[in-house]
């Protein structure tokens, strides 16, 4: 990365001038922040105390079996909240309480972002405030529960497509009336620098941890890491840390929907072209004449029509390989993973669980396959029960 917050030709601020300031000093705060030994001895005590990390890397004997290669799965369903999410909003939150901001908002799609920076709003005292669309509001109400329950504040967002998209459209709008007291903590590797370079960092103890593992269970490292990819916290989490060996092979699995050939999706990396959106140049899907395109996915939290910068530059150096699953394919991984292993996951690690099932017979008897488990499946259960006609 460069001082500008350029991975490639990937990543920058192109905010409106209202925004630059706000964004400067976040750069500035964090910088000083990672730097800070006491703040990181805190962040560490959370991680371990408050979020109960490290979280396992388990064996998959079953599903080791079909595939044909050794199997783990990272599982960040385990970390409290039921996902990856923590591990970035504590991070933020601390340093929002670093910078002497008192007011914390987000944007969330499957809800879970909402979940996470609700848990660290209440556990700091910081009230906060979420802005969800519509759409994603009547499939994710159980997260939306949650979310009120922890004593933070939901607000419907009607406009546009309703979704992940609209939400933080809504959550920029707040900040750019309010970023002197306000911290807006964005839940995925996109948007303007610092953000991506940010929420990698607090995302790597994921890659980090997933490293010692597998060295310690099998007495050495993986040779595929897989995660799936909506805005790409979670996978580039996974990535980050392995970077630098090349006999690592990576692959990111993104949101097929109805299928790529059908432009009912979300599979940006696959199908987009680089474009602009929410302050990050990066791969985005849009229509010919350069507006943002519509998506679709069963999972509310792969939904969106960007991606981080980083990981559109991995792909244009070919350092991660893409692929997009549909949503039948999805659900039946869910179902999959359930009965061979006894997890369910979230739809969005479902879709990790898919694209791994692509690969079966590519590794051999001996070679390691990771599979991140970015949460667990709670959240999903109504939507899924009422698509079988079960009533729950």
């Amino acid at each position: 990365m460069t001082p500008d917050g350029r991975f490639g030709a990937f990543g920058g601020q192109y905010l409106p001038e209202a925004l630059m300031e706000a964004v400067i000093e976040l750069e500035t705060g964090y910088e000083r922040f990672r730097k800070d030994q006491t703040a990181q001895n805190e962040l560490d005590r959370y991680l371990a105390e408050f979020a109960g990390r490290p979280t396992p890397l388990t064996f998959a004997p079953r599903i080791s079996e079909d595939l044909g290669c050794r199997v783990y799965l990272k599982r960040e369903d385990l970390l409290h909240g039921g996902a990856h999410k923590l591990n970035n909003t504590l991070g933020q939150a601390l340093l929002a309480r670093y910078m002497g901001r008192t007011r914390l908002i987000a944007e969330t799609g499957a809800g879970q972002h909402g979940v996470a920076t609700a848990i660290v709003g209440a556990a700091l005292g910081l009230p906060v405030e979420i802005y969800m669309g519509a759409a994603d509001i009547e499939r994710q109400r159980l997260n939306v529960f949650r979310m009120e329950l922890l004593g933070a504040r939901v607000h419907a967002v009607e406009s546009g497509t309703r979704t992940l998209k609209d939400a933080v459209n809504a959550a920029l709008r707040d900040w750019t009336a309010s970023s002197e007291s306000t911290h807006y903590l964005l839940g995925t590797a996109a948007g303007p620098h610092p953000y991506p370079t940010m929420v990698r960092d607090f995302q790597a103890v994921i890659g980090t941890e997933l490293r010692a593992q597998c060295l310690a269970a099998a007495g050495r490292l993986p040779d595929l890491l897989v995660a799936c990819i909506g805005g790409g916290s979670n996978a580039i989490g996974t990535f980050a840390p392995s970077l630098a060996d090349p006999g690592i092979r990576m692959l990111g699995v993104e949101a097929g929907g109805e299928g790529v050939s059908t432009g009912c999706h979300g599979a940006t990396l696959c199908c987009g072209s680089p474009g602009v959106l929410h302050g990050t140049l990066s791969y985005l899907l849009q229509d010919p004449e350069g507006q943002v395109a519509e998506t679709h996915s069963i999972a509310a939290g792969l939904d969106y029509p960007g991606v981080g910068p980083e990981l559109a530059d991995l792909q244009e150096q070919g350092r991660i390989a893409c692929t997009a699953v549909t949503d039948t394919e999805a659900v039946d991984a869910l179902g999959y993973l359930a009965r061979r292993e006894g997890i369910i996951p979230a739809l969005e690690s479902a879709h990790a669980i898919a694209g791994a099932r692509h690969c079966a017979g590519s590794l051999t008897p001996d070679e390691i396959m990771v599979i991140t488990i970015s949460g667990r499946g709670d959240k999903d259960m109504h939507d899924l029960a009422r698509q079988r006609g079960v009533v729950v």
